[in-house]
């Protein structure tokens, strides 16, 4: 068993660890609990136990003060928020429970010290780079940050034991359409399936819609009954609302398996049972599931594909669990939706076969940590991603305005370079400052800037308007290379920009030595 390295689905309400066998065939391993999620919620005592899980969630109801949940919809911010009297850091939280996991694991494991972890894949850089820093700062070495639709169609494609799981093996190439819906974030990716070939299509997402947000329904719904009831709103109170969050939770599930439900709320001495049915509950959130609705159409789109050439859909996410979302897919796609990989395990098993698959491909004792039958399984695998949002160059338009001047499309093909010629702005123009942006917007302050560098040394006396060439390249792993050619002199400016954190190296061991002082349990 490859012991020292594992796949880790870093979620939004659960999280899961996985690994590989000596066969290369990817497992959950449970947590203390014996169970195979592990909510992402972290309570902090005052004497520095950090209590991560079920219990956590138990505590949140009396103290919520002092519980963190939800924290993936922060990640990427500069604070998450006060916990405990103490203000944290998204990256600092979400280290917290990674530690959890692997303590766990290790129990049955031994030592881990590298992990895959995964992330949605419409993820921006900041939110990519904020969940890195949380891996340095539980003490892993980060080996890739991996996309969750990714990981759970390698999970599909190469699981050993297809057949057991009731699919069939992959004989000709396949187009899948990975639908992923989390507790807070949902991603629809489109893959191109053969044996040995795995290569995304396109991808879209919505990284503010998941699961919490059909809980919001209800928890919306009934607080207006209480307050129509009672003319007091249990959601001015914060113990009141986390409990009725949890009751909207249970009751969201409960309506995944019956017709109907009650919610009880308690608020300032006073309780309302609320009936809720089914088709109720889809008739609130229909605007919801029509987003994802919408989102597939767009990828599908995006690759200039129809639905007669998407030979599977694949469930991923626990969100999924709601008829709703199988009712809708069949509707629009012709095909009955697959959830036959676990849909709330599939993605952090995908991650350690990504794990296996770099470590088959590094040198030779890397390798020897994969049993053999796993070396043959993953050496060969060839993995083709794209990015998921365009890259451009801030420049000035006619009217001096600053924009985003794509370069590289979203859903184009990596590692890709792309060229544009650019024009000095002034009359003996010295430096020309390079900066990369990421997003589809075209005003150059509604993107996320990446990164930035000047281009020195530029021939004195170059007139106004010299024409300036300016290459981007991105790399498989995300390095971005620029390159600037005046090409009037035909001196060459290079430099490379490697994608800034949030968090300095300084601030990374500082968290990282907070956390291994708790006692985390």
């Amino acid at each position: 068993m490859a012991a020292n390295v594992v796949g880790i689905d870093l979620g939004t309400t659960y999280s899961a660890i996985a690994t590989l066998d000596d066969t290369g065939k990817p497992t959950t391993i449970p947590n203390s609990d014996n169970e195979m999620l592990t909510p992402s919620a972290v309570l902090l005592l005052d004497d520095g136990t950090a209590v991560v899980g079920q219990a956590a969630l138990d505590v949140a109801m009396e103290q919520p003060e002092r519980v963190a949940t939800l924290i993936k919809r922060k990640i990427g911010k500069a604070s998450y928020g006060v916990v405990a009297g103490r203000e944290f850091r998204p990256e600092t939280l979400s280290a917290i429970i990674l530690a959890k996991l692997v303590k766990d694991a290790e129990v049955r494991l031994g030592p881990i010290k590298k992990a895959v972890i995964t992330v949605p894949a419409y993820f921006d850089d900041t939110r990519r780079k904020a969940t890195q820093d949380a891996g340095r700062i539980a003490g892993l070495e980060v080996l890739d940050i991996l996309d969750e639709p990714t990981a759970a169609a390698l999970a599909y494609s190469l699981q050993p034991t297809r057949g057991a799981a009731g699919l069939p093996p992959i004989v000709k190439p396949q187009t899948v359409l990975v639908y992923d819906l989390g507790g807070g974030t949902f991603d629809v990716t489109l893959v191109r399936l053969a044996k040995n070939h795995f290569q995304t299509l396109a991808i879209e997402g919505d990284a503010e819609l998941g699961g919490k947000d059909w809980d919001d329904c209800i928890v919306q719904h009934v607080a207006q009954k209480f307050l129509e009831a009672h003319g007091l709103d249990p959601r001015q109170d914060k113990q009141s609302l986390t409990a009725l969050r949890t009751a909207a939770e249970r009751a969201k599930r409960t309506l995944s398996k019956l017709p109907r439900t009650t919610i009880t709320c308690s608020h300032a001495g006073k309780t309302l049972s609320v009936p809720l049915s089914r088709e109720e509950f889809e008739a609130m959130t229909a605007s919801l599931l029509f987003r994802t609705r919408y989102l597939c159409g767009k990828v599908l789109r995006d690759a200039g594909l129809t639905w007669d050439e998407v030979d599977r859909v694949l469930l991923v996410g626990g969100s999924t669990h709601m008829p709703m979302t199988s009712r809708m897919l069949q509707e629009l796609t012709g095909k009955q939706p697959d959830n036959s990989l676990a849909v709330s395990e599939v993605v952090a098993r995908g991650a350690a076969l990504h794990a296996g698959i770099l470590l088959a491909k590094q040198d030779a004792e890397s390798a020897e940590a994969l049993g053999e039958d796993a070396r043959e399984l993953l050496e060969d695998v060839v993995e083709i991603n794209v990015n998921a949002h365009s890259l451009g160059i801030e420049a000035r338009d006619s009217d001096n305005v600053l924009i985003n001047d794509i370069l590289i499309p979203k859903n184009t093909m990596l590692p890709v370079a792309a060229s544009r010629v650019y024009f000095t702005k002034v009359e003996n123009q010295q430096r020309v400052r390079v900066k990369v942006l990421q997003g589809e917007a075209p005003q150059a302050k509604d993107c996320i800037p990446i990164g930035e560098c000047w281009i020195d040394g530029l021939p004195p006396n170059l007139p106004k308007s010299s024409p300036i060439q300016v290459r981007c390249g991105v790399a498989s792993n995300g390095l971005i290379d620029i390159l600037a050619l005046d090409m009037t002199s035909g001196k060459i400016a290079h430099t490379v920009i490697h994608r800034t954190s949030g968090l300095t190296e300084e601030e990374i061991e500082r968290e990282a030595a907070f956390v291994r002082r708790l006692h985390i349990q």
